[in-house]
């Protein structure tokens, strides 16, 4: 839509929450410019392996930074805050992001009063780890454990685990993806900007629907399962001959047609009729069920319970989910045009008008300071020499 390709968003961003969100917003067509430390950089730059031999460009750095620009920029330093006033003049910045901890925000010159002056109606988005009066430091699993998610998470009677996916990270994104449009669309009704502050342990703790309403309303101790579900059964993970499944049975009605099957009538035993008779013996319940998928391939057992109506998954590999066919032709690419190198990308939670329009092709991660001579040079005017000079100085 052209309505976002108008839209300019200024991150000074690092890790994963704010460049996974800002991310969210290059997808949509926006403007992405993302502001590093000219010697620090961001440290997601120096993790994973060093695929196109060369610095600051690892794998792990690939993932979630295709279609932005980079300029690189001391905010520390008085001038450098000069350059970023410019900046958000020249650039008619839209939407401000930082993942910075919120005792350096007047220290370089980000804090939103100070960023109001320059741009009234900017919108304005610190992502913190505990709100804005701390200056905790949050890496996802810290949050994993404090917010609950870890405790939920692993079998019964095992140590807590962590999540595949570092959702503390990513699900403040879609939170902060979300409060960025409301903010749009209040200031496309009033002309007005918004300081959004977003915690990232309140907004995973927000994710605790089920588990808070049901311990602290009725007295339920939730705690971690395993595979199994806490209300309905049989659904887990089940062992094939050449593999795993998970089979999901959500009613009676499910389950008087599996027993119906050949290969599962021992079980259709008068106990497990209902659903609570079957939660109540639910570990010989799943230990007689894997006695007989073990004995069927993965692939035999989704051609039964898909003939019958039974939500059932092999359990893929990542690999595997990418040649789905639904995922297949959602899958976005991104290429180097330096080295050639193509990167395969996660497809996007939706398939937006701007992603359609570029075939889900975005613009290969940028390098380094790789706008600073665009940005600094054609759009803020300084020529060469001023540009060499801020260098040495360590200014950009």
């Amino acid at each position: 839509m052209e309505l976002f390709k108008n839209l300019t968003v200024l991150s000074l961003e690092q890790a994963t929450v704010a460049p996974y969100l800002t991310y969210r917003l290059a997808q949509d067509g926006m403007n992405v410019v993302r502001l590093e430390h000219p010697i620090y950089g961001d440290p997601n730059r120096f993790i994973g392996e060093n695929v196109l031999d060369e610095k600051r460009m690892n794998s792990y750095f690939l993932c979630i930074n295709s279609g932005k620009k980079a300029l690189s920029l001391n905010m520390a330093d008085p001038k450098g805050q000069d350059i970023f006033k410019e900046l958000i003049r020249k650039l008619e910045v839209d939407i401000f992001v930082t993942n910075q901890l919120p005792k350096n925000y007047e220290k370089l010159g980000i804090a939103y009063e100070l960023m109001k002056e320059v741009k009234p109606d900017i919108i304005w988005l610190g992502l913190t780890g505990f709100g804005p009066d701390s200056n905790e430091g949050a890496y996802d699993p810290i949050l994993q454990a404090r917010s609950g998610l870890m405790e939920l998470t692993g079998e019964a009677g095992g140590d807590p685990q962590v999540l595949g996916i570092p959702l503390p990270d990513m699900g403040t994104s879609e939170h902060g993806y979300g409060l960025l449009m409301k903010a749009l669309f209040k200031r496309a009704a009033t002309g007005n900007g918004t300081r959004i502050d977003l915690s990232m342990f309140e907004s995973t703790v927000s994710w605790l629907t089920v588990p808070i309403a049901l311990s602290k309303s009725f007295g339920a101790t939730i705690t971690r399962r395993g595979n199994t579900h806490e209300f309905f059964s049989p659904v887990s993970v089940y062992k094939t001959s050449n593999g795993f499944v998970y089979l999901a049975v959500g009613n009676d009605r499910q389950w008087e047609s599996v027993v119906s099957q050949e290969m599962f009538k021992t079980l259709a035993k008068e106990e497990y009729k209902k659903n609570q008779g079957r939660i109540s013996d639910v570990t010989n319940l799943n230990a007689a069920i894997n006695a007989i998928t073990q004995q069927h391939t993965s692939e035999e057992l989704i051609e039964l319970f898909n003939s019958i109506t039974v939500p059932i998954s092999k359990i893929k590999t990542v690999n595997e989910v990418v040649e789905d066919p639904l995922v297949a032709k959602r899958i976005l690419t991104s290429e180097d045009p330096k080295t050639g190198a193509k990167v395969t990308l996660a497809p996007p939670p939706n398939m937006t008008p701007f992603l359609k329009e570029c075939d889900r092709k975005m613009s290969f991660p940028p390098r380094f300071g790789e706008q600073n001579q665009e940005i600094y040079g054609t759009l803020l005017g300084y020529d060469d020499a001023t540009l060499a000079g801020f260098k040495e100085k360590g200014i950009i």
